[in-house]
């Protein structure tokens, strides 16, 4: 018996009231559109006093025929004339041959699956292709239930007080963040975009004291002219190591004071294009200082 011959069916409680959610076995229901189908009611999965108060629901054995006040809605899979086993109404039975339209009626047809790879799109009809996402924002339909609790109401267009129905809307910096680091880098590490750097600019004492002098003497003059800075004047650490960790951190500029330092030349990289120019210390802040 293949999975898609079947139909299981979910329970759930809309403002306090039994519906039952119709689905063929080899698909999932997805809540947040049957939350969006009843908004702005309350949606919630039944429990085991729900079921001990209808003894008539059998857990695990629900099929939509002979449901008793029960609202019953289903996807569109689930058309009339087509041919089900589901659950029987009692312990360990199934029933097999129920008829959509003979042996039950749906009170609504409503999309309540989860999407999987290939479902037609509701617009155009092709073939859906399923890919990786982040999500950054997203929005809740909370209904009544916590204004209800708190028995939270404003004054209606009548002059009547109106119970308030509540939405979450958000953006989440944390996982804005996480989306432009993984958009932008690439195979040495971050590249961040200049809008969202941690920094303006990298500086890397490549180890000898000459070189960290001129380093730091280059970094004050830069945050004395309002740029962000970075400074790695790490000792004992090598400039290969330093070199992969500025790459690695991803700054959009690196300013290298290295061999040539004792000239008061140092060497400014593109982090994303890897272009690199050997600039005096005060071209290299007059470039990193222009608007």
């Amino acid at each position: 018996m293949e999975a898609s011959a079947t139909l299981k069916n979910l329970l759930v409680k809309v403002d306090g009231e039994i519906v039952a959610v119709g689905v063929p076995g080899d698909r999932e229901v997805d809540m947040g559109k049957v939350e969006a189908h009843f908004a702005p009611a309350t949606v919630e999965l039944v429990t085991e006093a729900d079921f001990a108060a209808r003894p008539d629901l059998v857990r695990g054995y629900v099929g939509p025929q002979g449901l008793d006040k029960v609202t019953y809605i289903a996807d569109p899979r689930v058309a009339p004339g087509t041919s089900w086993i589901t659950g029987a109404n009692k312990p360990d039975t199934h029933a097999k041959n129920v008829v959509a339209g003979r042996d039950f009626e749906v009170d609504a047809y409503v999309d309540v699956v989860v999407v999987q790879e290939g479902d037609p799109c509701p617009r155009c009809g092709t073939g859906l292709r399923l890919d990786r996402a982040i999500e950054i924002g997203h929005i809740f339909q909370l209904g009544r239930k916590y204004t209800d609790a708190l028995k939270l109401d404003v004054l209606g267009q009548n002059g009547k007080p109106v119970r308030v129905t509540m939405g979450s809307y958000g953006i989440g910096v944390s996982r804005a963040v996480a989306a432009l680091a993984e958009q932008t880098a690439d195979d040495k590490g971050l590249c961040w975009p200049q809008e969202v750097a941690p920094a303006d600019v990298h500086v890397v004492a490549a180890g000898k004291a000459l070189q960290t002098e001129l380093a730091l003497d280059v970094s004050e003059k830069l945050s004395a002219a309002g740029v962000r800075v970075l400074v790695d004047d790490r000792p004992g650490v090598s400039p290969g190591v330093k070199f992969t960790d500025s790459e690695l951190i991803g700054v959009p500029r690196i300013l290298v004071a290295g061999r040539r330092a004792a000239e008061g030349v140092v060497e400014l990289k593109d982090r994303r294009t890897g272009e690199r120019e050997e600039l005096t210390v005060d071209e290299a802040v007059a470039r990193l200082t222009a608007r």
